[in-house]
């Protein structure tokens, strides 16, 4: 009998995400991290159809904020850590490149950083800042580069008070999917 590997399973996910309902996307927000969990995983189902994996790291892009210990600079990693086993490689790297997505798209794109939430203006500080030339050349050759500034993009979207969007059960099957497809691969 081996040990599940680590990180979390569907129903963890589940349970983290239905939590945060309750809690707002930053201090004074109206929108919850909920909400912009399940705005954002709609913006990239509706903008990419065919991707059900980038629409699946838009709805757990943030889970890093829902777990206990982790602050702002580590949310992307320590969420991409623990939907990894379930969710895939895919996903978890894209979680893992929305931070850096933001700070690419700082440097590269006149007028991107005026458009920023004050949520984002002020993770930007604690997360780095824009990215250098260099830093925004390596994130440009990375193949997860595209998808990564996608997610980014609905990431900037997904924050729409009253906005109405698929509820959480409705993600479910696509979440189940992608944790048996990867099942079957280890």
């Amino acid at each position: 009998m081996s040990e599940r590997p680590p990180g979390l399973g569907t129903d963890e996910i589940v349970q983290l995400l239905a939590a945060a309902a309750a809690r707002p996307l930053y201090a004074g927000a109206v929108v919850s991290q909920l909400d912009h969990a399940l705005q954002t995983a709609a913006l990239l189902q509706h903008r990419y159809p065919d991707d059900p994996e980038l629409a699946a790291a838009g709805l757990v892009h943030d889970i890093g904020h829902l777990l206990p210990g982790v602050d702002d600079a580590a949310h992307a990693s320590a969420g991409a850590e623990v939907v990894r086993t379930v969710l895939g490689a895919r996903v978890a790297g894209l979680v893992a490149l929305h931070v850096e997505a933001k700070r690419y798209l700082v440097a590269t794109e006149p007028g991107y950083g005026g458009r920023l939430g004050p949520d984002s203006v002020a993770s930007l500080a604690t997360q780095g800042g824009a990215s250098s030339p260099a830093a925004a050349a390596a994130f440009a050759a990375l193949p997860l580069a595209s998808a990564a500034t996608a997610l980014r993009r609905a990431d900037d979207g997904g924050k729409v008070e009253g906005l109405v969007v698929r509820d959480l059960p409705s993600w479910v099957p696509l979440l189940r999917g992608l944790s048996e497809r990867g099942a079957a691969g280890r």
